[in-house]
């Protein structure tokens, strides 16, 4: 069983730069999706915020956490204090899951892949609504959860269809920002961008991923929730301009 997501266009990918930023190629702007809660309290919906514009190709994006013109790369990386080096496999998402089911669907988990968005806290939870799914009656929330996960640690196959089920989404980049914690979350990576290594390989392509930008992951290039315990902020949400990216010459990564 294969839980990939096959991008055929070569345009979109992302370059991970040894001691260094992301270097992302096709992508023109970077928005922002900040989470906000329901009527419970619970991470339900994301809205726009603000727009960063990207002028050139490769984008060179932050990962150690200090740069000083985010969420773009400004050499900070060169003087910093953080460990950059990629320690996640490259496995397929399903090898290390645990695994809910119900007659309509099975839920895979892995949850080291957790980007602590907590749109799988809602309604008593996803494992809940998966288990005692006996009528299907809660088929609209369970798949509303996981379209919200960004990081793809949850991954939903349909029983009955035979198939995975996944949201729609075109290759675009985006950076969460949590309005409920105040906490600046991870890039989303959506559409099944690839992401190569420092060494020249390439992650397990998938449509959704969260890369870490704090610099603390110890799952890296993923996120795992460490901006969350290490209170990153970016103070991109105090900003409402559309930001362009500061160019930086090319001898800072």
């Amino acid at each position: 069983m294969k839980s990939t997501t096959n991008n055929n266009n070569a345009k979109y990918y992302i370059k991970i730069t040894k001691d260094g930023p992301y270097l992302v190629y096709g992508i023109s702007e970077i928005n922002q999706e900040i989470i906000v809660e329901d009527d419970d309290g619970e991470s339900w919906i994301y809205k726009n915020g603000n727009k960063f514009v990207c002028q050139s190709n490769p984008t060179a994006l932050c990962r150690c956490g200090h740069s000083n013109n985010k969420p773009f790369c400004d050499g900070s990386h060169s003087k910093a204090k953080w460990n950059a080096e990629e320690t996640a496999d490259k496995d397929n998402i399903l090898n290390n899951a645990t695994i809910a089911k119900s007659d309509t669907f099975t839920l895979y988990d892995n949850n080291k892949l957790c980007s602590y968005a907590r749109f799988c806290d809602a309604y008593g939870g996803i494992w809940s609504l998966v288990k005692y799914n006996s009528h299907d009656e809660n088929n609209g929330i369970i798949e509303h959860e996981i379209a919200h996960c960004p990081s793809g640690r949850l991954m939903l196959y349909n029983n009955k269809e035979g198939r995975f089920y996944e949201p729609k989404f075109d290759p675009s980049i985006s950076l969460i920002e949590d309005s409920i914690i105040k906490i600046s979350g991870p890039i989303w990576v959506k559409g099944g961008i690839r992401i190569e290594s420092s060494d020249g390989t390439t992650y397990e392509i998938r449509n959704r991923v969260t890369l870490c930008r704090c610099g603390k992951s110890k799952n890296k290039p993923f996120c795992d929730s460490s901006h969350v315990f290490s209170n990153f902020n970016d103070h991109l949400m105090e900003k409402e301009e559309i930001k362009t990216e500061m160019l930086v010459e090319e001898d800072v990564y």
